[in-house]
């Protein structure tokens, strides 16, 4: 992916912030677990700054585990739709490569679903500048499960459609693409779940991703139209099981 393109898929959500909202998949409490051993200290009365927040999907969880936390978001769509859902929540502009945060002063840095936005090259000391001595970097994304037949076979329909590897992108969210330097010493976990929701909101998720809203409305809707009928025949109660594997990446600040 070129700078110019991934500086294009990551500014394409702001005009889609409600969509967004409304029909992507949460984040199983799990996961929140999976944070807090890997760390070895709770969320719960922790300093926590969720950056790339976007609409507060990981935000609102965080703040219901009772962690004291603030948003930073640097889309003016994204940070709009987050004000309107969570006006209890503090957020902050400003994105994972100058983080507008003080010197040591969070227990946990979390990026749901955004690191990749990032460059590793400015974030990577960014965050070891902000997390406190023992604060830990939480990065995680939610991921298809490729073994379940019916989400791997329109997968394939959407690399060939858009030529867009799903599986080569899952296979990048390790701990090597997250910190090419290596200063980091992340532990990788897995977490498994899944939720049924109707086609409507199955369409609605997938068209929300960057590489559906920078194609333009008439290709993307083309696409859905035609998935739309795949999934009528293999669903036709209209209801499918959305089948996701959560990966975590957590690396605690040995400073």
């Amino acid at each position: 992916m070129t700078a110019s393109s991934h500086a294009t898929r990551a500014q394409s959500f702001n005009a889609a912030a409600a969509q967004y909202a409304a029909n992507r998949p949460s984040y199983p409490p799990a996961l929140f677990d999976a944070i807090e051993d890997l760390a070895g200290h709770p969320l719960t009365g922790a300093h926590v700054a969720d950056i790339g927040a976007g609409t507060g999907i990981a935000t609102a969880l965080l703040h219901a585990r009772g962690a004291d936390v603030v948003a930073v978001e640097p889309g003016d769509g994204m940070a709009a739709q987050f004000r309107r859902a969570h006006p209890d929540i503090p957020i902050i502009r400003g994105d994972g490569n100058t983080l507008p945060l003080t010197t040591s002063s969070a227990d946990f840095l979390t990026y749901a679903q955004s690191w990749h936005w990032t460059d590793p090259a400015q974030a990577v000391p960014e965050a070891l500048r902000v997390l406190r001595p023992g604060g830990a970097l939480a990065l995680w994304w939610n991921t298809e499960a490729l073994d379940v037949p019916w989400i791997a076979e329109a997968a394939d329909r959407i690399d060939r459609y858009f030529d867009v590897n799903v599986q080569a992108e899952k296979r990048g969210v390790n701990a090597r693409v997250a910190d090419p330097t290596g200063r980091l010493d992340f532990v990788r976990r897995e977490v498994r779940w899944s939720r049924r929701v109707p086609i409507d909101t199955h369409l609605a998720n997938i068209g929300s991703h960057s590489i559906f809203l920078v194609q333009g409305e008439e290709a993307a809707a083309a696409f859905l139209a035609e998935e739309r009928d795949h999934l009528t025949r293999a669903f036709p109660d209209g209801i499918v099981e959305e089948v996701y594997d959560v990966i975590l990446l957590v690396a605690t600040n040995p400073a």
